[in-house]
């Protein structure tokens, strides 16, 4: 289980706000500018802008089972290793398959991979393409 993203726990806060004293006491904004201001920001937005890198990256554990592609192949594997990649945080990923994939196209030999290591964009696509321009993994949300 992905643990609550940062900006869904603040905004839950300013709704508990508004249930404790009242819908009618405080506007929904009101009680947003409320929680920033009780968690140490200037306001809504400077929170909100806080948070904007880490609103699209998605968190992986070690342990954390996985699905997606792997040079166009579909895996299931289980997360090795994450950590946060370079200056534009990325993320490196190392990923052991529940299956090995056959990673050569041709009939006349294989070569098998159990795990692989790549470096994924916010978005959970990796950076590299193959000469097809097919990303050399995806991992589903």
């Amino acid at each position: 289980m992905q643990p609550q993203h940062p900006l869904k726990h603040y905004k839950n806060q300013a709704k508990i706000l508004r249930a404790q004293l009242g819908a009618g006491m405080l506007t929904h904004a009101q009680a947003l500018e409320t929680v920033a201001k009780q968690n140490g920001f200037r306001n809504w937005n400077t929170l909100h802008g806080s948070l904007s890198d880490r609103v699209e990256m998605r968190s992986y554990r070690p342990g954390d089972k996985v699905r997606g592609a792997y040079l166009g192949h579909p895996f299931e594997g289980t997360v090795k290793s994450c950590a946060i990649w370079g200056s534009d945080k990325q993320m490196r990923i190392t990923i052991r398959f529940a299956t090995p994939i056959d990673v050569v196209e041709f009939d006349s030999f294989s070569a098998f991979r159990q795990q692989v290591t790549a470096v994924l964009g916010k978005d959970g696509v990796s950076t590299r393409r193959t000469s097809k321009d097919v990303p050399h993994m995806v991992v589903a949300p």
